[in-house]
C-alpha cells in the first residue's frame, strides 16, 4: 500500500485531491491541516474501514509535522498547504512568509524519511506581471514581487536544491485559477456566482479587462493525479490551468447567463495591487497529462450550480 501525505488538506485543492486518491484502496491518505482557510466540511465521512486519515498539525510547527511524518513514513507527499486569498495574503505578508519554513520542514524530512517524490502546489503568481504569453514554464521570466509569490519561487528553489544535493524528486505545479464547489467565498469565482444566485451587483475592479483564465477543479485533481500514476514529469514544472482566456467583465457576464440572474456589474476603483493585467498558462504539458478536452467554463458553472455552492467562509 502507497502512503500519502497531503498538506492542506482540508483546503479547497487538497480535499478534492484527497477525494480522488481515496477512491484507489491501494493508497493510504493522510491529510493535515492547521485549519486557518480549512474546514472539515470538505472531507468524506470517514469509518473504521476508511483507507485515509484527518491531522490537526501545523506544517510549519516542526515538531507538529515530523511527528506525522516520521510515524507513517510517506511514499509519496503533496505539499499544498500554504496562506491564500488575495486579501488575506496582502494584508497579513509575515503570516505568508512564514510558510518558508513548511517547506523547509517538509524536505528536510521528506529526505531523512525515504519520501519517493514531493508534489509543490506553486502559483501562476511567480510570474508576476508576465512578459510572455502564455506563459511557458521554462521560457517565461519568474516577476515575482508580491510575498505570496515570492515564497512560492523560493520554495520552487528549494525543490531543486534538495533535488541536487540529496537526490530526492520532486514535481512543481504552477496552479492559475481552479475553481469548484469546495472553493471558499472570498475567489472571484465563487464571489460571483454566490452574488449571482442572490440577484446582488457584482463587483468588478478597475475597468474589468484584465484577463484572466479558470481552470475546472476536476481537470486539474485529473492532471495532477495523472503526474502521479503514470510517474511524468518528474523533476520538472508543470502549468495546471485553462488556456481560455476571458475579462473579469465578460466572467461577470457569463455567470449572469448562466445563472439567469439579475444581477448588475458595477465598477469599483482598480487595487492598488495584486492584480495582474494579463495571466495565460501554456498548458502543452497538462493536456498531455489529462489526454481529453478541458472542462468549458459555462459547463464548469453549471456543474456547480447541480451541486451547489458550499459556503466556506474563511473568516467564520
Amino acid at each position: 500500500m502507497k502512503k500519502i501525505l497531503i498538506t492542506g488538506g482540508a483546503g479547497f485543492i487538497g480535499s478534492c485531491l484527497a477525494d480522488k486518491l481515496m477512491q484507489n484502496p491501494n493508497y493510504k491518505v493522510v491529510m493535515v491541516d492547521n485549519m486557518l482557510t480549512g474546514h472539515k466540511a470538505r472531507l468524506q465521512e470517514s469509518n473504521e474501514d476508511s483507507n485515509w486519515r484527518f491531522i490537526h498539525a501545523d506544517c510549519n510547527n516542526y515538531t507538529d509535522i515530523s511527528a506525522v511524518m516520521m510515524a507513517y513514513r510517506f511514499d509519496y507527499v503533496f505539499h499544498y498547504a500554504a496562506v491564500v486569498g488575495v486579501k488575506r495574503t496582502l494584508d497579513h505578508p509575515k503570516l505568508v512568509l512564514d510558510d518558508i519554513q513548511g517547506i523547509r520542514n517538509i524536505l528536510d524530512i521528506a529526505k531523512s524519511t525515504n519520501v519517493k517524490r514531493v508534489f509543490f502546489a506553486s502559483s501562476s503568481e511567480v510570474y508576476g506581471e508576465p512578459h510572455e504569453h502564455p506563459q511557458n514554464e521554462h521560457t517565461t521570466p519568474l516577476n515575482s514581487r508580491l510575498p505570496y509569490a515570492v515564497v512560492k519561487n523560493v520554495g520552487e528553489a528549494f525543490l531543486r536544491s534538495y533535488k541536487k544535493e540529496f537526490d530526492l524528486d520532486y514535481t512543481i505545479f504552477r496552479f492559475f485559477n481552479t475553481y469548484g464547489p469546495k472553493q471558499s467565498i472570498d475567489f472571484v469565482m465563487s464571489k460571483f456566482i454566490l452574488a449571482a444566485l442572490k440577484n446582488e451587483d457584482l463587483t468588478v475592479y478597475g475597468d474589468g479587462l484584465q484577463t484572466r483564465t479558470f481552470c475546472y477543479f476536476q481537470d486539474n485533481i485529473d492532471a495532477c493525479v495523472n503526474a502521479f500514476e503514470q510517474n511524468k514529469y518528474v523533476n520538472d514544472t508543470v502549468n495546471i490551468g485553462s488556456d481560455y482566456e476571458l475579462t473579469i467583465l465578460d466572467l461577470a457576464k457569463t455567470i449572469i447567463k448562466v445563472t439567469g440572474s439579475s444581477s448588475k456589474i458595477v465598477h469599483h476603483p482598480a487595487l492598488k495591487e495584486g492584480d495582474m493585467l494579463r495571466r495565460k498558462p501554456d498548458i502543452g504539458k497538462m493536456r498531455h497529462l489529462l489526454n481529453r478536452d478541458l472542462t468549458s467554463i459555462e459547463t464548469g458553472i453549471e456543474r456547480i450550480l447541480e451541486e451547489g455552492l458550499a459556503l466556506y467562509n474563511p473568516n467564520a
